[in-house]
């Protein structure tokens, strides 16, 4: 996992309110432990992001070709911690498979969009399960799962 070359992530926890930084440290730290080899870290749209550098997939994104293939982002929202997840938007097995094992690591009910997982209790994040989550989807298996979904839906946009 390539870290940040620049400090933008330590700045971005380092301006977050007090009762947020430990928690969102904490998940950088389980993120950055269990996320496949490959996969780099940055600052992107005023989140940490992780994505596949254009040394693996050169491609890049294909909204903005310029920036490497986005596969999770960490956010700190008005009313919560937000962890985006494309491949479990785009992967319904694996999105099964975090929905099944939720509840069996947390407190609280899941609130998740398709892609987002909101933590609005920072006592109940299920640190376990989120590190068991990053080890869920190689580099490889992203790239394969993007160029599927997205090769579909520009099928049936025709």
């Amino acid at each position: 996992m390539a870290k940040a070359v620049n400090n933008e992530v330590e700045n971005f926890i380092a301006q977050l309110p007090d009762e947020r930084k430990a928690a969102v440290t904490k998940l950088r730290q389980v993120i950055l432990k269990n996320l496949p080899k490959g996969y780099s870290e940055g600052f992107s749209s005023g989140m940490i992001a992780y994505s596949v550098p254009h040394s693996l997939f050169p491609a890049g994104y294909h909204c903005n070709p310029s920036q490497p293939l986005p596969f999770l982002m960490l956010a700190n929202q008005k009313n919560f911690i937000a962890l985006y997840h494309m491949g479990i938007y785009a992967e319904p097995k694996l999105l099964k498979w975090f929905t099944d094992e939720f509840p069996k690591h947390a407190n609280k009910k899941l609130d998740m969009g398709k892609s987002c997982i909101r933590f609005k209790d920072i006592d109940d994040i299920p640190y376990e399960l989120i590190g068991e989550l990053m080890k869920k989807m190689s580099v490889q298996e992203w790239i394969d799962t993007y160029q599927a979904a997205f090769r579909s839906g520009k099928q049936a946009k025709k």
